[in-house]
This record gives C-alpha cells, sequence and structure tokens, in this order.
C-alpha cells in the first residue's frame, strides 16, 4: 500500500510539471523570471533548501515598488537611471556594498538565469540572494513610504493654508487670496 502511494505521488508530481511547463510556455507576466526557470524547472522544484520571500519575489519576478511611482527614475542613485528590478540588481550605485557580497557568493554575472542557477544549486547562493533582496527592497519600500508622506504632508499644508476659517468661503478674510509660503 505505501508503494502504490510514493508511486501515485511520483505520477501526480510529473503530471503538475507537465502542466507547469506547459503553462510556462505561454506567460502572461513575469518573463524575465520565467525564462530563468523553465530550463531548470524540475530542479527548481526539487530543491531542498531555500523558499521565496516577499521581498525575492519583488526582485526577480520584477514586481512591487517597479513601476509603481509616475517619477520613473531611480531615487537611489546620482545617475537617475530608470528604476528597474535589473538596474537595483546590478547597476544601482546605492546597493555596492549588498551587491559586493552577492557577487562573493554567486559569482559576477547577475543575469536572472545565472542567479536562479546559482539559487538552485547552493544554499549559501539562495540565502545571499535573500539576503540581498530582503536588505535592499526593505530599503527601497521605507523610502517609497517616506516619499508619499512627504507628498500627503506638502499636500494636507496646502489644502489647509486655502480652508476657510470662518465658513464664509473666504478664509475670514475677504476677499485676500491666501498662498502657501
Amino acid at each position: 500500500m505505501q508503494r502504490q502511494i510514493v508511486l501515485h505521488r511520483l505520477e501526480l508530481r510529473q503530471v503538475l510539471v507537465a502542466e507547469w511547463r506547459e503553462r510556462l510556455q505561454r506567460p502572461t507576466a513575469g518573463f524575465n523570471i520565467i525564462e530563468a526557470i523553465r530550463p531548470v524547472l524540475v530542479d527548481w522544484l526539487g530543491r531542498i533548501h531555500g523558499s521565496l520571500s516577499f521581498h525575492v519575489t519583488q526582485l526577480l519576478s520584477v514586481h512591487g515598488c517597479f513601476g509603481k511611482e509616475p517619477d520613473t527614475r531611480c531615487h537611489h542613485c546620482v545617475h537617475y537611471e530608470e528604476d528597474s528590478a535589473q538596474h537595483t540588481l546590478v547597476e544601482c550605485v546605492a546597493w555596492y556594498e549588498q551587491r559586493r557580497t552577492l557577487k562573493s557568493e554567486v559569482g559576477e554575472d547577475l543575469s536572472p538565469p545565472i542567479v536562479v542557477q546559482k539559487m538552485i544549486r547552493s544554499a549559501e547562493s539562495w540565502d545571499a540572494v535573500v539576503s540581498f533582496c530582503e536588505d535592499v527592497m526593505s530599503q527601497k519600500e521605507a523610502a517609497e513610504r517616506d516619499r508619499q508622506a512627504h507628498r500627503a504632508s506638502k499636500e494636507s499644508k496646502n489644502c489647509s493654508l486655502s480652508t476657510p476659517l470662518n465658513g464664509s468661503g473666504d478664509g475670514g478674510l475677504g476677499e485676500v487670496p491666501v498662498t502657501p509660503l
């Protein structure tokens, strides 16, 4: 009976992997990570180390804080390049130290296919990628929250300066316009 259960599980796993391979042939999003995982899908699924975190998924799948703001420039480096997962992982000078640590474990090539292959092969490489993603993406999110709070504060100050004090619609000052300082 136990042997039948094991065989049945293996058969079901093979069916699922085949279905996933088929779905990955027609992706609708996340092309970079799909292209990186597709060639090593069985190894990815069979690995015995590592789990995906929210921040790792954000960076590898190019979701998260990328493309959410009207200003697409990177707010973290002096070059003001377009903020993207590739820029964050490979180019942004703000993350030089984190990248140096990552490269010491996974090597110089930080292209998604190579990074995924290194993650699969080694728990240490997996942990280095997770550490980079957690550190960098947490800092990017904190900076984004600060920018949003600053914008909201500015908008609130602008609104309060133009709000009537006596309900008359004129700010209690007749026809004198109130402008922010």
